[in-house]
C-alpha cells in the first residue's frame, strides 16, 4: 500500500505560480512512477504530468508544456508538481497519483491517490 497527500493548492492570480507536493508513505513508495492530474467542476480527470522512478522520463500534456515543472525527491519520497504563468483554465482539483502500470497519461493506470488539493487561479 501506498498512501499520498497533497499540499500547496491555493488561490493565485492570472500569471502566478504555485508549488504542489505530494507527500507518498508506505511500502515502495520511493520506488513507483508519480503523476499529477486535475479535475474541474463536470470534466474528466485530466493527465498533467508525470515522472518516472529515476526521475529521467516525463511527461506533460500539452497545455501545461513548458509552464509546469514535474519533479520528485526520492529520498524525502516527495513528489513536486511547479506551476508557472498559471491561467484560469488551469483551476481544479489536482491529484497525485502512484505506482503506474502502462501509459503515464492514463488514469486508469496508476495505482494510488491522494485525496486533491485545490487550484483556482483569478483572472
Amino acid at each position: 500500500q501506498v498512501q499520498l497527500v497533497e499540499s500547496g493548492g491555493g488561490l493565485v492570480q492570472a500569471g502566478g505560480s504555485l508549488r504542489l507536493s505530494c507527500a507518498a508513505s508506505g511500502r515502495a513508495s520511493s520506488s513507483a512512477s508519480m503523476g499529477w492530474f486535475r479535475q474541474s467542476p463536470g470534466k474528466e480527470r485530466e493527465f498533467v504530468a508525470s515522472i518516472r522512478v529515476s526521475g529521467g522520463s516525463t511527461y506533460y500534456s500539452d497545455s501545461v508544456k513548458g509552464r509546469f515543472t514535474i519533479s520528485r525527491d526520492n529520498a524525502k519520497s516527495l513528489g513536486y508538481l511547479q506551476m508557472n504563468s498559471l491561467k484560469s483554465e488551469d483551476t481544479a482539483v489536482y491529484y497525485c497519483a502512484a505506482a503506474l502500470v502502462g501509459n503515464p497519461r492514463v488514469a486508469a493506470g496508476y495505482a494510488y491517490w491522494g485525496q486533491g488539493t485545490q487550484v483556482t487561479v483569478s483572472s
